[in-house]
Order: structure tokens, then sequence, then C-alpha cells
């Protein structure tokens, strides 16, 4: 009778321990003892971000000289017609490359790397000013990120490299663009790989908690690795849900006992 009942708990106890709890499956959860429709203020990225190796600019001059600006307004060749967004970025932007320079018609190497895109914008728009054009042309330079890239792998609905069209997007975004996180995906400890000049930084973020939003890694920026760790019940196999973990150990139960009774008939 006492082995029955120890049979039964340590089952009990297998099946609550296999279960995925609802806290760990819910995103940006608010504090319960709040008041209802609490506002959170929209957060604003600490920095403007900073220009890093292996970034894509898109670089659009305009002016009343349309002539002396199709120097510097890449124009895509028959080729590159038909060729979707990306690949045309990819022909016609301007890549930081390993020294920190892009390379731009006329202008020659202008390095980029550690500055804004606004400060490029202005450097840009000076160095036009005094060697092409007089106040007179009223110039207009567009500088972009030709949207943000990153890589997200692990548990998530479809892992690879991403594009986001944006000034600037968050984690929640990026996810959402790639399949979401499945139930077997722990949401509490989302790794964040993030480019610096000095190198990679890894950092953590807990898409459970509301306080997720206040986080440095909310918002993306290109380059950045996102991971998704698996849970512990995908590794164990007992399942993730209440019946699946209920099916996995009945089976290993009955499978133990028919062994045990077959062994003591013999």
């Amino acid at each position: 009778m006492k082995l029955m009942r120890l049979w039964f708990l340590g089952f009990v106890a297998i099946c609550l321990a296999s279960c995925v709890s609802q806290k760990r499956l819910t995103y940006l959860q608010e504090d319960t003892t709040q008041e209802n429709d609490t506002i959170y203020p929209i957060r604003k990225m600490q920095e403007p971000y900073r220009l890093q190796v292996n970034d894509l600019l898109s670089i659009r001059v305009k002016a009343l000289d349309q002539e002396t600006v199709g120097i510097f307004n890449p124009i895509s060749d028959e080729s590159r017609i038909n060729a979707n967004r990306e690949e045309r970025l990819y022909f016609d932007g301007f890549v930081v490359d390993v020294h920190g320079n892009i390379r731009i018609p006329a202008l020659g190497d202008v390095n980029v790397l550690g500055y804004t895109i606004e400060e490029v914008r202005k450097d840009i728009e000076k160095r036009l000013l005094k060697d092409f054009f007089r106040e007179e042309a009223n110039i207009f330079v567009t500088v972009k990120l030709a949207g943000i890239r990153y890589t997200i792998n692990g548990e998530i609905g479809r892992s690879g490299s991403n594009i986001i069209y944006r000034d600037q997007a968050t984690i929640m975004e990026a996810i959402g663009n790639s399949g979401d996180i499945p139930v077997t995906g722990d949401k509490t400890d989302v790794v964040v790989i993030r480019q610096y000049p000095g190198g990679q930084k890894v950092h953590h973020i807990d898409l459970t908690s509301i306080d997720a939003m206040d986080s440095p890694y909310y918002y993306i920026q290109p380059n950045d690795q996102i991971i998704v760790n698996p849970l512990p019940q995908k590794s164990l196999g007992t399942g993730t849900t209440g019946i699946q973990s209920f099916t996995t150990i009945l089976s290993v139960v009955t499978a133990l006992t028919t062994a045990i009774l077959l062994f003591i008939r013999l």
C-alpha cells in the first residue's frame, strides 16, 4: 500500500514539474497590484544608434541641378530592374567597410564609423556644398539605414536572418516577424548578442515581464543576434501540457509495470 502511495505521489510530482506554467507562456505580464489601464510611457532609445562595420546605408541626394545630382544617386542597370528591395539595396547601398568607411561617387571614402545617421547626413551635405553645389541649389540629402537586419535562432517559428524596414523596431516585432516563440521556448531568458565597436556583448531580457519595455535591449539594433533557448521540458521530452505529460508518464509507468510483472513471473 505504501509503495502504491509513493508511486502515486511521484507520478503527480513529475506531472507538475513537467508542465509549463502560465507565467512562462505569457508576454509582458503586468503587476496585478496596479490599477487597470496603467499608462506606460513610450521609451526612447538611450542614445541614437551609432554606425558599425557591415551596416548598410541608403543615401539619396536631391537638388535643383538634376544633372549633377545623378552622379551621386545610384542607377540600377537592367539586370537589377526585377530584383527585390533587399537585392537592390545590396547592390545600390553603401556598406560600412572594416575601416569604418563608405565609398561615395566623387566624394571618395567617407568615414562613418561611430557616427549617427544625422551626423553622416550633415557631413555629406557639407562636403557637397563645399565642392559641387552652391547654397541656392537647395540640396536635400537623405541618409537611412537600409532596414534593421537581425538574426534569430533557437525555439522560434522561423529561424534565420530578417529585415524590418523601420527606423526602430522592438524585439517583440522581431519575434512576431519570425513566427513567434512556441510553447517550448523560454521567454523568461531571451539572449541578445549585440555588436559594439570593441566586439560583441551578450545580454538577457525577460519577455514575460512588463519591465522588459524599459530594458535597453527591448529595441533591437542592426546586426543583433537573438537566441531563444528551449525550456527544460523539451529536453526531458515529458511534454509541455498536462495531457502530454500524463500520456508520456503513463506510458513509462505501464512499461515498467509490465516489465516488473514479467520478471516476477519468471
